[in-house]
């Protein structure tokens, strides 16, 4: 058996294409796809079934992928073992968060810590950033989705809840708080669908019958303040994403359960990997001495 051909098989099954697979993996695209077949041929079996650019894993596949994914991560563990002086945190860490506000305290103690340290951060809505660890593409994820998957391992590092942004000139500017019906007919500024925003807000609209106005989609929780400030309509965001820009104002919502969370995760299988495991116990602590959590 050639543990390199069955690396290779592992990148191409995980990242679900060679392309993908061979820019992930830094190496070329035919030569990653003749590891895969010299693994096929060695082993007698079709791993593979190919469908023009995509592919799809045959049953034999499928058996040997869940076996890689176990020897993937022990690989990791042992490289980083033989890399890394133990007091030392080095490697760069790919990061996928819903919100800079909430991952960037956690970086900033690992950086703190490790002078070695370094990461790629990646902005993106809850939904995108569980497929981007789920894909490989990302190994932590910070989001506000709370989740059932058990290719994830999860833990909660914040408790959060969503407030309201109005222009200053708004009449509701003055008021410090709207119930959740007077939002009926009023123009909405929300994060596009996938958000945890959107989704939250949107099914205690639908619980309580409120019909909004207009709702325009915007992909940050920065152009959700500019689109306020320009009059678009009334911002939804997390009272932690609120800021102090001097053009709007935070207000509650009341009538209605708006909380949520905030969750670190990462693939169960890489969870002990060392830069993985030391970013939950930063977290946890970060988490802790802030008060993000009850």
């Amino acid at each position: 058996m050639n543990l390199t051909h069955v690396l290779a098989f592992h990148r191409v099954a995980t990242a679900g294409g060679f392309t993908a697979a061979a820019r992930m993996a830094g190496v070329s695209q035919p030569t990653l796809s003749a590891q895969v077949r010299a693994l096929e041929v060695a082993s007698g079996l079709a791993l593979i079934e190919r469908h023009g650019r995509g592919l799809r894993l045959t049953r034999d596949g499928l058996k040997l992928h869940a076996a890689t994914g176990r020897l993937a991560v022990a690989i990791e563990e042992v490289e980083q073992a033989l890399a890394e002086p133990r007091d030392e945190l080095k490697g760069a860490l790919r990061v996928s968060a819903d919100s800079a506000v909430h991952v960037i305290p956690i970086l900033a103690e690992l950086k703190r810590r490790s002078k070695g340290f370094v990461f790629a951060l990646r902005i993106d809505n809850s939904a995108a950033v569980i497929e981007h660890v789920l894909g490989n593409e990302a190994d932590v994820g910070v989001m506000a989705r709370r989740i059932d998957e058990p290719r994830l391992h999860a833990a909660r590092i914040r408790e959060d809840r969503l407030v309201l942004q109005v222009a200053r000139g708004d009449p509701w500017a003055a008021s410090g708080e709207a119930h959740l019906s007077d939002l009926a007919g009023r123009d909405l500024v929300v994060r596009e669908r996938g958000s945890i925003t959107r989704e939250v807000i949107e099914t205690r609209l639908g619980e309580a019958g409120v019909a909004p106005g207009q709702v325009f989609d915007v992909a940050t929780r920065e152009a959700v303040v500019e689109a306020v400030a320009a009059g678009f309509g009334t911002g939804i965001v997390f009272a932690s994403e609120a800021g102090s820009d001097r053009r709007v104002r935070s207000i509650a919502i009341s009538g209605a359960d708006v909380s949520v969370a905030e969750y670190a995760i990462c693939r169960a299988v890489r969870r002990r990997i060392s830069v993985i495991a030391r970013f939950f116990e930063v977290a946890r602590e970060v988490a802790g001495q802030a008060r993000w959590v009850g």
